[in-house]
Protein backbone atom coordinates (compact mmCIF):
# COMPACT_ATOMS: atom_id res chain seq x y z
CA UNK A 1 0.00 0.00 0.00
CA UNK A 2 1.41 3.35 -0.91
CA UNK A 3 0.79 6.87 0.66
CA UNK A 4 1.78 10.60 -0.52
CA UNK A 5 4.96 10.55 1.61
CA UNK A 6 5.98 6.86 1.02
CA UNK A 7 5.72 7.51 -2.69
CA UNK A 8 7.62 10.45 -2.57
CA UNK A 9 10.53 8.52 -0.91
CA UNK A 10 10.30 5.54 -2.77
CA UNK A 11 10.94 7.97 -5.75
CA UNK A 12 13.49 9.85 -4.21
CA UNK A 13 15.17 6.76 -2.50
CA UNK A 14 15.23 4.54 -6.10
CA UNK A 15 16.86 7.93 -7.31
CA UNK A 16 20.09 8.45 -5.18
CA UNK A 17 20.41 4.59 -5.07
CA UNK A 18 19.95 4.18 -8.63
CA UNK A 19 23.11 6.64 -8.98
CA UNK A 20 20.48 9.70 -10.53
CA UNK A 21 21.27 12.02 -7.61
CA UNK A 22 20.45 15.35 -9.60
CA UNK A 23 16.95 13.23 -9.89
CA UNK A 24 16.79 12.68 -6.19
CA UNK A 25 17.40 16.26 -5.36
CA UNK A 26 14.06 17.50 -7.26
CA UNK A 27 12.01 15.40 -4.32
CA UNK A 28 14.43 17.58 -1.79
CA UNK A 29 12.58 21.41 -0.31
CA UNK A 30 14.97 24.13 -0.89
CA UNK A 31 14.87 24.91 3.15
CA UNK A 32 15.14 20.66 4.24
CA UNK A 33 15.99 20.58 7.83
CA UNK A 34 18.25 16.94 7.72
CA UNK A 35 19.29 15.20 11.19
CA UNK A 36 22.39 13.46 10.62
CA UNK A 37 24.36 11.59 12.99
CA UNK A 38 27.01 14.20 12.66
CA UNK A 39 24.74 16.58 13.29
CA UNK A 40 22.24 18.75 11.84
CA UNK A 41 21.96 20.42 8.14
CA UNK A 42 19.65 22.96 6.64
CA UNK A 43 18.77 23.78 2.97
CA UNK A 44 19.46 22.14 -0.03
CA UNK A 45 22.83 22.94 -0.65
CA UNK A 46 24.12 22.02 2.80
CA UNK A 47 22.41 18.25 2.45
CA UNK A 48 23.73 18.08 -1.19
CA UNK A 49 27.57 18.53 0.17
CA UNK A 50 26.37 15.62 2.45
CA UNK A 51 24.19 13.43 0.39
CA UNK A 52 26.36 13.77 -2.82
CA UNK A 53 30.02 12.03 -1.49
CA UNK A 54 28.10 9.17 -0.44
CA UNK A 55 26.04 8.44 -3.88
CA UNK A 56 29.63 8.04 -5.34
CA UNK A 57 30.94 5.40 -3.12
CA UNK A 58 27.59 3.30 -3.37
CA UNK A 59 28.09 0.37 -4.91
CA UNK A 60 24.30 -1.39 -3.99
CA UNK A 61 21.62 -0.78 -1.83
CA UNK A 62 18.42 -3.10 -0.76
CA UNK A 63 15.20 -1.41 0.68
CA UNK A 64 14.24 -3.85 3.35
CA UNK A 65 10.60 -2.48 4.29
CA UNK A 66 9.21 0.92 3.98
CA UNK A 67 6.00 2.62 5.49
CA UNK A 68 4.02 5.78 5.14
CA UNK A 69 0.87 7.87 5.34
CA UNK A 70 -0.15 11.09 4.41
CA UNK A 71 2.88 13.66 5.61
CA UNK A 72 5.74 10.94 6.91
CA UNK A 73 7.46 7.62 5.50
CA UNK A 74 10.09 5.21 7.38
CA UNK A 75 12.36 2.97 5.18
CA UNK A 76 14.95 1.30 6.14
CA UNK A 77 17.68 -0.44 3.73
CA UNK A 78 21.36 -1.55 3.76
CA UNK A 79 24.16 -0.32 1.23
CA UNK A 80 26.85 -1.41 -0.38
CA UNK A 81 29.74 1.11 -0.75
CA UNK A 82 33.46 0.89 -1.99
CA UNK A 83 34.71 0.98 1.44
CA UNK A 84 32.10 -0.76 3.15
CA UNK A 85 30.43 -3.98 2.11
CA UNK A 86 27.29 -3.35 4.58
CA UNK A 87 25.72 -0.17 5.64
CA UNK A 88 22.56 -0.37 7.18
CA UNK A 89 20.36 2.61 7.21
CA UNK A 90 17.17 4.15 7.78
CA UNK A 91 15.41 7.66 7.21
CA UNK A 92 12.47 9.29 8.35
CA UNK A 93 10.89 11.66 5.59
CA UNK A 94 8.62 14.27 6.42
CA UNK A 95 7.06 15.32 3.28
CA UNK A 96 4.74 18.74 2.33
CA UNK A 97 3.32 19.32 -1.21
CA UNK A 98 5.36 16.27 -3.33
CA UNK A 99 8.71 17.93 -1.45
CA UNK A 100 10.86 16.41 1.75
CA UNK A 101 11.08 19.00 4.35
CA UNK A 102 12.73 17.19 6.95
CA UNK A 103 14.92 13.98 7.26
CA UNK A 104 16.21 12.12 10.08
CA UNK A 105 19.03 9.61 8.77
CA UNK A 106 20.52 6.86 10.91
CA UNK A 107 23.02 4.72 10.59
CA UNK A 108 26.07 3.13 12.26
CA UNK A 109 29.60 5.34 11.13
CA UNK A 110 31.38 2.70 13.11
CA UNK A 111 32.08 0.22 9.46
CA UNK A 112 33.05 3.60 8.17
CA UNK A 113 35.55 4.39 10.86
CA UNK A 114 37.10 0.96 10.59
CA UNK A 115 37.55 1.14 7.07
CA UNK A 116 39.01 4.72 7.04
CA UNK A 117 41.49 3.33 10.15
CA UNK A 118 42.28 0.17 8.15
CA UNK A 119 43.04 2.06 4.77
CA UNK A 120 45.54 4.19 7.02
CA UNK A 121 47.62 1.65 8.10
CA UNK A 122 45.87 1.92 11.70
Amino acid sequence: MTSPALDVALSYHRAWTGKDFEKAMTYVADDIACHTPGGPLSGAEAFRGFMGPFTEILTGSTLLSAFGDETTALLMYDTATLPVASAPGAELLTVREGKIVELRIVFDRAPFDAAREAAAGS
